[in-house]
């Protein structure tokens, strides 16, 4: 009984330590493959909801352009009695230049487009629903402490040049890591595009001569381009920050009071 039992354990194989080194080597490899592509999976996935959230920031940002843009040069002189003598005070403040409506400075009317350039725009009209005048601004860095910040300012306007005369800006919501210019782009009536070299009025472009105030007082169509891109998030495929971009473009009515005798402003 001794000697069979003996001979049976001799018969019994078991792993040798080479064997389980290469087991282990195999498994290593599986599993070192297995973490890369999960790693892989949560980059593109970190990434894209972040490419997801900068293209919802830039649209949220559009959106809110073109609700003012759209209530650009409004209350107009034209939709009001300027001969009524119930005016308290009386419409007396006085236009800087002879190409201006005589109104342009007085705190009850919507100029229009005071200002545009490709990386910031200049306006006014009621934005708050309540039929007062607020100078809305929208500019690259315009709080002078963020040089890749899209930024906007609404204030009331007050008494005095829609350029020079008015309040600080109030500078608020903004969209982060814009990128390129121009951010925006200009068309008069005829579809002629408003650029840097642009005769007779170039870009940038305010109501302050005559030859500028009559192209913006033409001016039906404005676009927008948002590219941003977050330096913080790289793409696992390109290793370069990724990048979104959002585009739009709104039709104006035309309400400007920069030049007198424009048949193509809103009557």
């Amino acid at each position: 009984m001794t000697k069979g039992r003996s001979l049976d354990l001799r018969k019994q194989k078991g792993f040798t330590l080479l064997e389980l080194m290469i087991v282990m080597l195999i498994l290593g490899v599986v599993l070192g493959a297995v973490f890369t592509n999960m790693d892989q999976a949560q980059q593109r996935m970190t990434t894209e909801e972040t490419k997801l959230d900068d293209f919802q920031q830039a649209r949220d940002f559009v959106d809110q352009f073109f609700r003012d843009i759209n209530q650009i040069g409004d209350p107009n002189y034209k939709l009001m009695d300027v001969s009524s003598t119930f005016w308290s005070p009386a419409l007396s403040t006085p236009a800087n230049h002879s190409w201006t409506n005589p109104y342009v400075n007085d705190h009850r009317f919507a100029m229009g487009l005071v200002k545009i350039d490709t990386t910031s725009i200049q306006f006014e009209g009621s934005v708050n629903g309540i039929g007062s005048v607020q100078e809305i601004i929208y500019q690259i860095n315009g709080s002078g402490t963020c040089t890749l910040c899209l930024q906007r300012s609404q204030i009331n306007k007050v008494d005095g040049d829609p350029l020079t005369g008015q309040n600080s800006a109030n500078w608020g919501t903004e969209v982060n890591d814009v990128i390129g210019t121009p951010i925006y782009r200009y068309f008069l009536y005829d579809g002629t595009e408003i650029t840097g070299s642009s005769s007779p009025c170039a870009l940038p472009a305010d109501y302050t001569t005559s030859a500028c105030a009559t192209t913006l007082a033409n001016v039906k169509t404005i676009q927008i381009k948002l590219r941003i891109q977050n330096p913080n998030i790289t793409d696992p495929k390109t290793g370069q920050p990724i990048e979104t971009s959002f585009e739009g473009e709104v039709a104006l009515n035309n309400c400007s009071m920069a030049a007198l005798g424009q048949a193509l402003s809103c009557n």
